[in-house]
């Protein structure tokens, strides 16, 4: 058993852009496949570059704010209550396309090599 509370834990950044804090809740090792269990705040403007992972599922949903993800080319809005997965290899960029703090819980699962 593991309990956290996001008020306890300490803000880092994203290995995509150290403006982009996140407060991770679970790590590797923690639940088999999981790589991470982390809320992410993007102030106005900021953007997590395009990129891939060619041996992860990630799941992001949106908490607060508004913003756009991008995946393989095709934008698409985020708002709050908005869940959105990515696969492995797909290329996604995300970014906080509105005024106020845009806050995403995400989180990771590896695929296993056959």
């Amino acid at each position: 058993m593991k309990h956290t509370r996001l008020t306890d834990l300490t803000a880092q950044g994203v290995s995509h852009n150290a403006a982009i804090r996140k407060k991770v809740m679970l790590q590797p090792g923690d639940l088999p496949h999981l790589t991470q269990f982390a809320q992410a705040q993007f102030p106005p403007g900021t953007v997590a570059g395009a990129h891939q992972h060619p041996d992860l599922h990630e799941v992001f949903l949106v908490e607060s704010g508004t913003g756009e993800i991008v995946i393989d080319g095709q934008p698409y809005r985020l708002t709050p209550g908005v869940c959105v997965t990515v696969a492995p290899g797909e290329i996604h960029e995300v970014s906080n396309t509105g005024s106020e703090l845009l806050t995403l819980t995400y989180f990771g699962i590896r695929v296993e090599s056959p």
